[in-house]
């Protein structure tokens, strides 16, 4: 296979790191995206890598901008080349229960984690569907598909990105492109890891497989979707969360 150019946004977050590295070990070349502010952070993550940073090369800007991610693709493009592969995995969370859900934090997390997928898909999908191939794969949550108090905005946002998996699927699946989603389950991350240790064992205890997952196991999910040879698997949702959510 010749090297594919990938961008991947959120791509200095817990699972971002993750993909971007594995996708850099596979032989991509990687963009991954940044919030403006936490370019400084990413810098430092990507210089200490070894071996697969020189793959990856940093592109911030804000996901949730129309036209900042218009800014940004193109930068991607400049650096890595034309996007075969994008990744989607930009997101925030901003909890409350529905009567005390604020406006602006309903707003915040719509805008984050679903309206940056359509922006930085659009400025991709004509040109992966031109050149007769492309992998788009957006991550959603288990919390998409089965709900949780307190999240009415993260899991409607979540929810509508499979939504927005199966529409874009149907339109490209001629043109050689596949569009996927994989909903992670509760991974070791520092989200995670902020929850009170009682609260987590709680969790735990429900998670058929008595674990939480890794970043590197929802990279790995993500590494089989774009391989060059799953272009018969497309408007999928795969889950990835130990059991703890069977359709």
């Amino acid at each position: 296979m010749a090297a594919r150019n990938a961008l991947v946004t959120g791509g200095t977050g817990a699972i971002g790191r993750e993909i971007c590295q594995t996708l850099a070990d596979a032989g991509y070349r990687v963009a991954a995206n940044c919030y403006p502010t936490d370019a400084d952070n990413a810098r430092v993550w990507i210089k200490g890598l070894n071996g697969s940073g020189e793959s990856i090369r940093l592109v911030p800007f804000d996901a949730a901008d129309y036209q900042d991610s218009g800014r940004g693709v193109a930068e991607a493009e400049e650096t890595v080349g034309p996007i075969d592969v994008l990744i989607n995995a930009a997101g925030i969370t901003r909890d409350a229960v529905l009567a005390k859900l604020e406006p602006e934090n309903w707003s915040a997390v719509i805008r984050t984690n679903l309206d940056s997928v359509y922006n930085v898909t659009r400025r991709v999908i004509s040109g992966m569907a031109s050149r007769g191939f492309g992998r788009v794969v957006n991550i959603s949550s288990v919390n998409g598909q089965r709900g949780q108090f307190g999240q009415a905005n993260y899991s409607a946002a979540k929810a509508g990105i499979h939504g927005f998996t199966m529409a874009v699927a149907r339109e490209v699946a001629r043109k050689g492109v596949t569009v996927n989603t994989v909903s992670p389950g509760y991974i070791e991350s520092p989200l995670v890891l902020q929850v009170p240790e009682q609260v987590r064992e709680k969790i735990r205890e429900q998670i058929p497989v008595g674990r939480f997952g890794t970043p590197r196991e929802i990279a790995r999910a993500v590494l089989f979707l774009i391989d060059d040879a799953s272009g018969f698997i497309t408007g999928e949702d795969l889950s990835v969360n130990g059991g703890f959510h069977m359709d």
